[in-house]
């Protein structure tokens, strides 16, 4: 046979293009005419000068070759089908078990491999690519392969957890410190594919809440000792703080997955005018520190601390009490201060009112404060029973700037 002849039975040659995984037909493919063509004459020449020789040879020998025109049919059309059939097959296949390193019950572990059933499709488009021009297309059967418990990605898995198990973080509250360490609170651990380590946070969940029980002080009593020396369980109102739990135990969490070695308390929070804990960084005198407004409503006066040290004590009017309007008992704070400010709002025997006034100081929501009272002519200790405010703390024209200028915003209101 001459070149001339094997090109045109070449260029006859019509491709059936069905495919096997193994012997098992995957693709039933459209029938279609090889792409040989003149310009693989030479590339035939090139064969046929390859079989000859010096000395007779019974060898067999096979050669391959490709058409120069691109078959679009095999490089595109079909290669889609073909992915797409083998990610098809192995929905219904089993899929691998890889093994893997994690702690489970404070333990490390590692687990066992299994094979699988399911083909390896990059490594099968990967022989598809560099398959002989035949008619029909014969690949190996290529599974996909489990990592093994002896592989070094396990080994690694399992150096990192040991690792992990190693660490400790410091955590803040207030001027308390915590230890946080992870062979006694980590009880379920893994790694995931980019080694990135993943703790389960139930027990860290547990002491960040037992933390919080113990040391917030948001709707608790606080003991407070009066001017007198007197010492008072004072209910907390909006003065307070405590712990968001779910978010310092996720950052705790993140804390003993990538090292960090201690932490302050953040995600502090409280009720009222500002929803962040206030109070927080008071560490004396039981958490309300030591610059506050005192406000007695039997004896009808205030002292205003600075710092601990008084600054100016002054007689007031509270709210009224046979209305029940008495100005509410408890630990608050300044919500903010204004001056001059317009107060609106309703009393017993006034449904709608609105005041001008030079200085005003909130400290409920309800709108309860220190404000002066131009308009007041009874200032007797007794006054409030009968002729007190609608539960603001009226205070003397004459001294309530001072008051004004020592009282600050955030800082503790302790009424009784």
């Amino acid at each position: 046979m001459k070149p001339e002849q094997a090109l045109k039975k070449l260029t006859a040659q019509i491709l059936k293009n069905d495919v096997f995984i193994g012997n098992e037909q995957i693709i039933n493919g459209k029938n279609t005419m090889a792409k040989f063509s003149q310009r693989d004459l030479k590339s035939i020449n090139q064969v046929f000068n390859k079989q000859r020789t010096w000395w007779p040879s019974f060898k067999t020998r096979n050669y391959a070759l490709k058409p120069a025109t691109n078959d679009d049919y095999r490089s595109d059309t079909l290669k889609k089908q073909l992915e797409a059939r083998l990610n098809q097959l192995n929905k219904k296949l089993k899929a691998p078990k890889d093994a893997y390193a994690y702690i489970e019950n404070g333990d490390l572990k590692v687990s066992k491999s299994e094979a699988g059933k399911q083909y390896d499709v990059k490594k099968l488009m990967r022989v598809y690519d560099k398959q002989e021009y035949n008619s029909e297309i014969y690949l190996p059967v290529q599974l996909l392969i489990p990592i093994k418990a002896d592989s070094k990605i396990v080994k690694d898995e399992t150096s990192a957890l040991k690792k992990l198990m190693t660490r400790q973080v410091s955590y803040k509250v207030q001027d308390k410190s915590y230890d946080f360490k992870a062979s006694e609170l980590i009880k379920k651990a893994n790694v995931s594919a980019n080694m990135k380590i993943t703790v389960d946070s139930s027990e860290l969940k547990n002491k960040v809440a037992e933390i919080n029980k113990n040391q917030s002080t948001l709707n608790k009593r606080f003991n407070f000792k009066t001017h007198s020396g007197r010492t008072l369980s004072i209910q907390g109102q909006s003065y307070g703080w405590a712990l968001n739990v779910s978010k310092e135990t996720t950052r705790i969490k993140k804390a003993l997955e990538t090292g960090k070695e201690s932490l302050k308390a953040y995600n502090v929070y409280g009720v009222g005018y500002s929803t962040y804990g206030i109070g927080y960084h008071n560490t004396t005198n039981n958490g309300i520190g030591t610059s506050y407004a005192e406000v007695s409503i039997a004896e009808q006066k205030i002292w205003i601390y600075k710092n601990g040290k008084l600054v100016i004590s002054t007689d007031v009017v509270t709210g009224r009490h046979d209305t029940n309007e008495d100005t509410p008992k408890g630990l608050w704070y300044v919500m903010y201060k204004e001056s001059p400010s317009t107060l609106e709002g309703s009393e017993a025997g006034n449904a709608h009112y609105s005041v001008k006034v030079d200085y005003w100081a909130p400290f409920t929501m309800s709108g309860c404060g220190f404000h002066d009272a131009s308009w007041r002519r009874n200032w007797k200790k007794d006054a409030y029973l009968t002729q007190g405010s609608g539960g603001c703390v009226n205070t003397p024209p004459s001294v309530m700037k001072t008051v004004y200028d020592n009282l600050e915003q955030n800082e503790p209101v302790v009424i009784y």
